[in-house]
């Protein structure tokens, strides 16, 4: 599950860079929210209509992602939508089955639940198969540890009952739980999720476990990869303003697609310099992370928590104030706001305009002012584009020419 970026130079040279939760706490000093009884005491924030006014903000989910998109659009935000991967049965349930088969055979002391979809999928292609009510007598005699709160409620849905819940909800962590006690000659049934995590089951064998997996669902790459292009190019252009990721996956299956573009260091820069990487917990952020994007993440590891935050977030960091001799300017993602005038900029001179407003009244000079457009532009280009801005503002004056030098915003003296 996963976190916005801020620049990976916040860290010790040296050092991984970490993670922020919505509080702007480490890894190191944040609590964890995740173990039982830990509470968000945060602020929550009220609905507005105008939250994300003037942001753009791309949505990496395929599952679900209707309520992320419509949630985000309610705000007032505009959406790209473009799932990098999709969730999927397994190819032939003839597999499933014959893994639930070897495991009602082997009749396993414990049992590691990890996503309620996987449970729920696993009985219905057992009970499809003949052997629902024998998987759940086999089940009922062993210990059941469970990932999460959405595992543990699909078991107790199929009247069983677990035994513990991971403390981190992630699959390292629920190792770490059985691996409390002695495994040594013990048969494991592990529910995997999406993808074989290797690593971990390699932990039960090194420890004398003999495990058992089942896999009712793959990830595979989204069949709409002229979407995924879609995003990736705007994430270069850093035309969002943030970007949410719901799965580890979803982050990989991006990258990747970055990367078959020639792309991807042009990503990376995009997510390092202004594009928010937003996920829905550590085990989503963890990709971002060792690609050395420090991403946000909420407190609680769910959906709408990720909504608030994405929503504090950008309103309390990604907008933009200066006083100028016309009054208050504010940029807030593509939207100019003046005197209560709002207009909306093209990708050209909301660059321009962005890399004025961070200098903070200070001189910008062509060549800068060149680099931090979409597209490549000579010194007569930028001219021509500075022009054209300022005709786009609401009141002249804002943007003012320093001779020989470049421009800036006209900030008192």
């Amino acid at each position: 599950m996963t976190d916005a970026p801020a620049s990976p130079a916040a860290t010790t040279p040296g050092e991984p860079p970490t993670w922020e939760d919505s509080h702007g706490r480490t890894r190191a000093d944040a609590p964890d929210l995740a173990a039982p009884g830990a509470t968000d005491t945060g602020p929550v924030a009220a609905f507005r209509a105008d939250q994300l006014d003037g942001f753009r903000i791309g949505v990496t989910s395929d599952r679900r992602s209707a309520e992320l998109v419509a949630a985000l659009e309610r705000r007032g935000a505009s959406v790209l939508h473009a799932p990098t991967i999709r969730m999927t049965g397994a190819r032939d349930d003839a597999v499933v089955v014959e893994e639930t088969e070897a495991i009602i055979a082997a009749r396993p002391s414990v049992l590691l639940a990890t996503t309620s979809y996987g449970m729920r999928r696993w009985f219905e292609a057992a009970d499809a198969a003949g052997l629902g009510d024998e998987v759940l007598d086999v089940l009922g005699e062993a210990r059941i540890l469970v990932r999460g709160p959405k595992a543990r409620g699909a078991i107790r849905a199929a009247d069983l009952d677990d035994h513990g819940m991971s403390e981190r909800e992630t699959t390292a962590s629920l190792i770490d739980l059985v691996l409390r006690d002695h495994v040594d000659g013990q048969a494991i049934a592990v529910q995997l999720h999406g993808y074989t995590d290797k690593a971990q089951l390699e932990r039960l064998t090194a420890a004398g476990a003999t495990v058992y997996p089942v896999a009712p669902y793959r990830w595979q790459a989204h069949e709409d990869q002229a979407r995924v292009a879609k995003l990736v190019e705007a994430i270069c252009a850093e035309a969002l303003d943030a970007v949410t990721f719901t799965s580890a996956p979803a982050v990989e299956a991006l990258f990747e697609a970055a990367d078959g573009l020639g792309r991807y260091d042009a990503l990376l820069a995009g997510f390092r310099d202004s594009v928010v990487a937003a996920a829905v917990g550590p085990v989503t952020a963890q990709p971002l992370v060792e690609a050395g994007i420090l991403p946000i993440a909420p407190d609680r590891f769910r959906m709408g928590a990720l909504i608030r935050l994405v929503c504090e977030h950008l309103e309390q960091k990604n907008v933009l104030r200066l006083p100028t001799g016309v009054g208050e300017v504010e940029l807030r993602g593509r939207l100019v706001v003046l005197d209560g005038e709002r207009i909306e900029l093209s990708p050209v001179g909301l660059a321009l305009f962005r890399t004025l407003m961070r200098a903070e009244g200070r001189t910008v000079s062509r060549a800068d002012l060149a680099r931090s457009t979409p597209e490549p532009l000579d010194d007569h280009a930028v001219d021509v584009a500075l022009s054209r801005l300022r005709q786009a503002l609401p009141r002249p004056g804002v943007v003012a020419t320093v001779i020989k030098r470049g421009y800036r915003i006209s900030v008192p003296v």
